[in-house]
């Protein structure tokens, strides 16, 4: 399976001029939940994801996705690996299990996200499991920025990344983009408009 042509065939994989959550700008863009808005597709990229983990020998009882972006691809990938599937969310600058949610002692979870940068909202969501007494034993990705070493990959792990390195990471492809400093952005400099924020957070 050759992501980059799922995302480009979803009209996912975004060309222009954009303004990232970091601050940071880029001439290309995930919009991960254009590749999920059909569930056929959406299943065959989680059962490829869920093949990698069974194949590493990682076992689970629940995934776990932060809310909201990686809502669907958690839900799908529980599906494919028939665990629960859950989600935290953002109360106050951290991420929380709410809406009659639990963790047991020692409930094995993995945290999947749609993707993967920084792995700042995955970091947010393992530590909430893990204050509840749960033990995250990978993170999973349908699509990995490039910041974070994943399983399988060549891809070293950058300084920007926050994902603990003692815990496996899966994803299904790289995506290594530009990125630049506002201030050293050459599509700024060349006139190109505004940094756009495409993603869901305003």
């Amino acid at each position: 399976m050759n992501i980059e042509e799922v995302y480009e065939k979803a009209n996912a994989l975004l060309k222009g001029h954009f303004l990232l959550a970091s601050g940071n700008h880029s001439n290309q863009y995930l919009q991960s939940a254009k590749v999920l808005e059909y569930p056929k597709e959406a299943s065959k990229l989680t059962d490829a994801l869920a093949i990698m983990i069974k194949e590493a020998g990682v076992e689970a009882h629940t995934v776990c996705a932060p809310a909201l972006g990686g809502v669907l691809a958690g839900y799908e990938l529980a599906r494919s690996l028939g665990l629960r599937s859950i989600f935290v969310e953002k109360n106050e600058g951290k991420m929380e299990l709410r809406r009659g949610f639990e963790i047991t002692q020692g409930e094995k979870v993995i945290i999947c996200e749609d993707i993967i940068t920084t792995g700042g909202s995955a970091l947010k969501a393992f530590q909430e499991i893990e204050a509840l007494g749960g033990k995250v034993v990978a993170f999973a990705a349908l699509a990995n920025r490039g910041f974070c070493h994943r399983e399988g990959s060549e891809v070293k792990t950058k300084a920007e990344c926050k994902l603990p390195n003692n815990i496996p990471f899966f994803a299904l492809a790289d995506f290594d983009f530009e990125i630049y400093a506002p201030e050293m952005c050459p599509l700024c400099k060349a006139g190109l408009g505004e940094a756009i924020k495409p993603g869901s957070k305003s």
